[in-house]
């Protein structure tokens, strides 16, 4: 291994402003509390990231730490504390460094900030804890960001689910009702609510392609989306394509 880092720590691609706002629109849409979305408690321990930096961060702040070893530690340290045995006690030092694939004088140095971890030391501690990779060294708005992510995640399941509950039963009804020629079967299938009032809702609605969407919301950047997009385009021209 060796001494100190050897690259920044930080794996969220997503700006913090653009999550927020995203996480907002979800949570009005769906009638979820502002309170209750980024309740800080929560946020803080998804993140690593102290209270009162997030709330600094999700006022348009600037804040956090940015000293990378001073993050590991107190990163860490959250760790110990509220990621728990199954019997309610920490881990000990011991247990940290069997897990962790180190002797216990490293763990013990590395807790006690007596030596600057490797990355190779945070990916097995992270491992150890079950936590994603770079919640030991993100910058704190990264971190911050990327537990939005999971929230964001979560309400999207949860949009899913509802507006997929209220249309599956008129989108069945309409396909029975066509498919065994019933009378008025095409009127009624017309005459069905839409999904919504937007031109997008119906779409959605119409073309049966909800998944892709949702899928294409969870990615964390507009680029990642864009590639997204390339490859549909790149799938239409093959199938558009005439036969020669």
């Amino acid at each position: 291994m060796t001494d100190g880092f050897e690259v920044p720590g930080a794996t969220a691609t997503a700006s913090l402003p653009a999550v927020v706002a995203r996480v907002t629109a979800l949570a009005d849409r769906l009638g979820v509390p502002q309170a209750q979305v980024y309740d800080t408690g929560r946020l803080c321990a998804a993140s690593g990231v102290p209270e009162s930096v997030v709330k600094a961060l999700l006022a348009g702040r600037p804040a956090g730490e940015p000293d990378l070893q001073a993050r590991f530690l107190r990163r860490l340290d959250l760790l110990r504390r509220t990621r728990l045995k199954p019997n309610g006690r920490k881990y000990t030092q011991q247990e940290i460094a069997d897990g962790a694939g180190m002797s216990r004088q490293q763990a013990g140095a590395l807790i006690n900030g007596d030596r600057r971890p490797t990355m190779e030391h945070c990916d097995a501690i992270q491992r150890f804890f079950r936590v994603h990779a770079g919640f030991l060294t993100a910058d704190d708005p990264d971190a911050l960001a990327t537990a939005l992510q999971h929230i964001e995640q979560e309400l999207l399941q949860q949009l899913a689910d509802r507006e997929g509950a209220a249309g599956a039963p008129e989108s069945t009804g309409g396909a029975c009702a066509e498919r065994e020629g019933a009378p008025g079967g095409g009127e009624a299938l017309a005459g069905a609510p839409a999904a919504g009032d937007e031109p997008l809702e119906r779409l959605l609605q119409d073309h049966g392609v909800r998944g892709i969407a949702w899928r294409a919301a969870q990615l964390p950047t507009d680029q990642h989306r864009d590639k997204v997009a390339e490859w549909l385009d790149m799938l239409l021209e093959s199938v558009k394509r005439p036969e020669s």
